[in-house]
């Protein structure tokens, strides 16, 4: 068997789309993926599943209904399944999220961010 390491830098380089997460490793049934983000994204929820965000470079803000969480690099946050929220970064953000095979990252909204759930990098 051959042992190598993922290389969070040399993966994040090899796309530059915002909103289009890539996986990059399968633990169990959840998919580890990372993501470049900027702007707005839109308002959804994940009715089966909590949502892990964790921040490898620069800042996000997760609006909810009622307030908001601002993560920086180093900082993550679980959205609880069913909860309403909309991720925000002024600037370009990469993070790293956990989540079911599967999970598209709209949730039940379709939308011209809802992006596939199966691209391997």
């Amino acid at each position: 068997m051959s042992y190598q390491s993922i290389n969070l830098p040399e993966k994040l380089s090899k796309f530059s789309e915002h909103w289009s997460p890539r996986i990059i490793a399968q633990m169990n049934d959840y998919y580890i993926k990372l993501a470049k983000v900027q702007g707005e994204f839109v308002w959804h929820d994940h009715p089966e599943t909590d949502e892990m965000f964790l921040v490898l470079n620069g800042s996000l803000d997760i609006h909810f209904r009622d307030g908001v969480v601002t993560l920086n690099a180093g900082e993550m946050y679980v959205v609880p399944k069913g909860v309403e929220h909309k991720p925000v970064a002024e600037r370009e953000c990469q993070i790293m999220l956990i989540e079911p095979a599967g999970t598209v990252n709209t949730g039940d909204v379709v939308d011209e961010k809802t992006a596939p759930n199966n691209i391997w990098i």
